[in-house]
């Protein structure tokens, strides 16, 4: 299990997200949180690529600031929706805008996980995919009166307030709440079967 793979490990979670510590407390790790303050370029690739991209460029940057004995976990949650990511919305336009076009709808969501420790680098992805009953404004603007919605990719939380919206998901329900623990797990054993933790 996850816990005992990282039994004695100094864990430092290279996010400041409340859910991927929360998760990391689900499963028994103590990890300390450092987030990594960088750009996220929405660089030019698909969005399996783009978001462990972005997890190895977290998990690198806060490599930089702490031990070298450390292992360091990065990730990247992204909404997407008709060929296009649906980001955490500036204004309250954008979450409208992210939220009537859910409403009725399948998308995705893909989680990017990368695991730096020592010299080594590993990252993989985990996809979801979430329904949305229709909603009306009222729903909508309800919605956003809750506040829940300005620091969620696509504007809104699975976790939350947003739970009520969710008509199915196919998938793991963890990597729509920020961090696929079945993915990490099957990482970890995988390091550990060659010798790497």
């Amino acid at each position: 299990m996850i816990h005992t793979l990282l039994k004695n490990k100094k864990v430092v979670l290279a996010s400041a997200s409340p859910r991927r510590k929360q998760i990391f407390e689900y499963i028994g790790v103590k990890a300390l949180q450092y987030p990594a303050n960088i750009d996220e370029p929405m660089l030019e690739l698909p969005p399996y690529k783009l978001v462990q991209e972005l997890a190895l460029m977290k998990a690198s940057h806060v490599a930089t600031h702490v031990d070298s004995g450390c292992l360091i976990v990065g990730a990247d949650t992204i909404v997407y929706s008709e060929k296009e990511i649906l980001g955490k919305p500036d204004t309250i336009g954008d979450a409208i805008e992210y939220l009537t076009r859910l409403s009725g709808h399948t998308h995705s969501v893909y989680t990017g996980v990368a695991i730096k420790h020592g010299v080594h680098e590993f990252t993989s992805y985990a996809k979801s995919s979430v329904t949305f009953k229709t909603l009306d404004m009222h729903d909508i603007e309800a919605y956003i009166k809750t506040k829940e919605p300005f620091d969620k990719a696509g504007a809104y939380g699975i976790q939350g307030y947003g739970s009520q919206f969710i008509e199915k998901i196919a998938g793991c329900y963890f990597n729509v709440m920020g961090f696929p623990i079945s993915t990490f797990y099957d990482m970890l054993k995988d390091m550990k079967k060659k010798k790497l933790i």
